[in-house]
């Protein structure tokens, strides 16, 4: 078997299925129990620290 038809088979074939154990992998992390709570954290992140804004004295002047 030449070069290129054994990079093919190893192409068609196992990357296939490593690949594909890959994205179930990542799936199965993503979904696992106990993550909801690591997930809305992640997603409140940008939110912590946050403080309202400063009132507007000057409402309806417009600066020159």
């Amino acid at each position: 078997m030449d070069t290129y038809g054994f990079l093919r088979f190893i192409a068609d074939s196992w990357a296939l299925v490593a690949l594909t154990a890959v994205f179930v992998g990542v799936i199965f992390f993503a979904y696992r129990p106990g993550s909801k709570r690591l997930h809305d954290d992640a997603a409140a992140t940008i939110f912590r620290n946050d403080t309202k804004p400063a009132a507007d004295d000057r409402r309806g002047k417009v600066e020159a």
